[in-house]
């Protein structure tokens, strides 16, 4: 699993964001660091609502600080663009529907007694303007949420 100091693993995925367009992590950064990305297990499930929720009411602290946020989950691109109207997300949810990037970040968990694989464990990770990761949190409770200040103090403190 990457931790902070790492590199963030970059990587290109669906970016939904009311349309659908490719998303290089690499090709963001000098524009849009820090960037955080929220890694949930699933659009449509109670807790990554209420997460993705928050984010959203946090955005205008995010952009204050000129910090990107982006969700990730193993959803289509279609199903995101689908989650992010119905729940007013003004910020792009990035489709991780094959599975690199959470094999990547190290953060796939299993849910076999339901018959679910391989979905993101709910993660936070905050990534400087030259691709480190400064802040992470990942939980192995898919029903526990990020410290929303935590997060944003560790954007605030890249200012």
């Amino acid at each position: 699993m990457v931790t902070t100091g790492d590199d963030a693993p970059d990587f290109t995925a669906p970016l939904a964001n009311g349309d659908i367009e490719e998303f290089a992590l690499s090709d963001r950064l000098e524009d849009e660091a820090p960037i955080v990305l929220a890694f949930f297990p699933g659009a449509f499930t109670s807790v990554c609502t209420t997460e993705m929720c928050a984010f959203q009411d946090r955005l205008a602290d995010f952009n204050d600080l000129d910090a990107a946020v982006y969700g990730v989950s193993r959803d289509s691109p279609f199903t995101l663009n689908e989650f992010r109207e119905q729940n007013g997300l003004e910020f792009g949810l990035i489709s991780d529907y094959n599975k690199e990037i959470t094999d990547d970040y190290g953060i796939a968990m299993d849910f076999a007694d339901l018959g679910v694989y391989g979905v993101a464990k709910r993660a936070v990770f905050v990534i400087d303007g030259h691709g480190e990761i400064t802040y992470a949190w990942v939980s192995d409770d898919p029903g526990v949420e990020p410290d929303y200040d935590e997060v944003e103090a560790a954007v605030e403190d890249l200012s």
